[in-house]
Order: C-alpha cells, then structure tokens, then sequence
C-alpha cells in the first residue's frame, strides 16, 4: 500500500502519514528505525505494510521493497 508523509520528527522517529484512502495512520521509531532511511520530507511518496490493527509495521521509499517481515513471536 502506499501512502503520503504528513509529518516526520527526525528527533524522535516519529511520524504519520495519508494513506491513499486518506485515513491517517501513525508510526513509531522502530518502524522508522527498521526502514534503513535517515530522513523523511512532508509530501513524500512511501511504501507501508500495516498489521491486523491497522497500524503501520513497515515502511520504505515507494520506489523502494518494504523490509522482509518479521516471523510471529512464539
């Protein structure tokens, strides 16, 4: 799914951004942390895979592949 950078905090990691059905959605600093980049701009294009809850488990530049996911913890 891709989405829209609505706002980034470098200081932190923290951010949200627009889906494409324009439903906002947040992410935390291990989401960020886990996608390689080092920054994010307002009104960038990015790639998001969301868990069951709806909230973002991986994000990466949408000309880029999303990070391999996770096995689920036993």
């Amino acid at each position: 799914m891709q989405a829209t950078v609505r706002e980034f905090d470098p200081g932190s990691g923290t951010g949200s951004v627009f889906r494409d059905d324009g439903a906002v959605r947040e992410f935390g600093p291990e989401v960020f942390a886990a996608s390689g980049l080092r920054l994010l701009r307002r009104g960038q294009r990015v790639a998001i895979r969301c868990g069951p809850s709806g909230a973002i488990t991986a994000l990466a530049l949408a000309t880029m592949p999303l990070p391999p996911e996770s096995p689920p913890s036993r």
